[in-house]
């Protein structure tokens, strides 16, 4: 597979009322193109801005990290994101190369303005499609995420639709310009579990079509292992956990990875009571000092869990996770 997308040295902040505050630390990743890279962890542990920085969608008050570099690898040519200001400029990534399916519904949606002429206009901004072809082939993608009667739908208002339909018709929308990067944030959050299993069928099989990279965002760990080739492992900022999702899932190498695992239903043994990970997520303005996780973690191996970010130590193959666990220089 050839690659799709490099993000390297990732970091952003965000100036507010209590000062500047680091969202995403130094945090890289690639892509490949047909890659389904799942990215998990709490709400708060940054997985949204990441995906948001991949498209420069974050506001004003944002400021990205000198060394952040982030280069998309298409047929025509690389494109460094980092480098494109203008708006024209960045309408190469913003629905054409890239979309953004994103958690809330609504947010995709202007109100006055039907669904379909929303999905048209976008097409013939993003594509020679003529009014006619745009048309047809909104319908056909209404039809495709499982939406009945789609060329009624067609003709409504977002507000017409319910929660799960909407979410539906935005996951049609962002999917009908046939991007090379899908960004899919919590995607089948509001959808029942059979609606659900149709829309990660439907992205499995325009992966498959166009060779088309996704990357999958969720805390869902199941969905994960139904949907993703990959995964990386998230916390306050940065990616704690990385490798192929079977071997995360099966031998998690970072305590929070395994304190996420834990805290899953067990269809084996429903009385077993859950099991919360300790804690919270610390507060931006407080990050601690060392590995991010050392608050919560009841696995430290000494002081070096407060005092020294932790490396990326190889696991097996292809796996690897931030942790003094497996740093074999690490104090006792």
């Amino acid at each position: 597979m050839a690659r799709l997308l490099d993000v390297e040295n990732l970091t952003l902040q965000f100036d507010t009322d209590e000062g500047r505050i680091t969202a995403v630390d130094d945090v890289s990743f690639t892509l490949e193109a047909g890659e389904v890279m799942g990215l998990v962890g709490e709400s708060g542990s940054g997985k949204s801005v990441t995906a948001k920085s991949v498209m420069k969608l974050n506001p004003s008050n944002a400021h990205y990290g000198e060394k952040t570099k982030i280069k998309l690898h298409l047929e025509d040519g690389t494109v460094d994101i980092m480098s494109l200001k203008k708006p024209k400029e960045l309408q190469v990534i913003r629905g054409g190369a890239i979309s953004l399916i994103f958690q809330e519904p609504m947010a995709s949606f202007a109100p006055a303005i039907t669904i379909g002429d929303q999905m048209v206009e976008q097409l013939m901004i993003h594509t020679s499609m003529n009014a006619k072809q745009s048309k047809e082939l909104s319908i056909e993608m209404l039809d495709r995420v499982g939406i009945s009667d789609p060329s009624s739908r067609f003709k409504q208002y977002a507000f017409e639709l319910s929660g799960g339909m909407r979410q539906r018709a935005m996951i049609a929308m962002a999917l009908s310009t046939k991007p090379k990067l899908l960004i899919a944030d919590e995607p089948t959050t509001a959808l029942d579990v059979t609606i659900q299993a149709q829309v990660i069928d439907l992205m499995k099989d325009l992966v498959t079509e166009f060779g088309m990279g996704i990357v999958f965002i969720t805390h869902d760990l199941g969905v994960i292992a139904q949907t993703a080739d990959t995964v990386a492992v998230m916390y306050l900022g940065r990616i704690i956990e990385k490798g192929k999702v079977r071997d995360v899932i099966r031998n998690p190498a970072h305590p929070y990875t395994r304190g996420l695992l834990a805290a899953l239903p067990s269809l084996d043994d429903l009385d077993t009571p859950l099991q919360a990970i300790p804690g919270d997520i610390p507060s931006p303005l407080e990050r601690p000092a060392g590995c991010v996780f050392n608050t919560r973690c009841t696995e430290k191996v000494g002081d070096i869990c407060m005092a020294q970010i932790p490396d990326f130590f190889n696991v097996s193959d292809g796996h690897s996770a931030a942790c003094h666990l497996h740093n074999k220089g690490a104090a006792s």
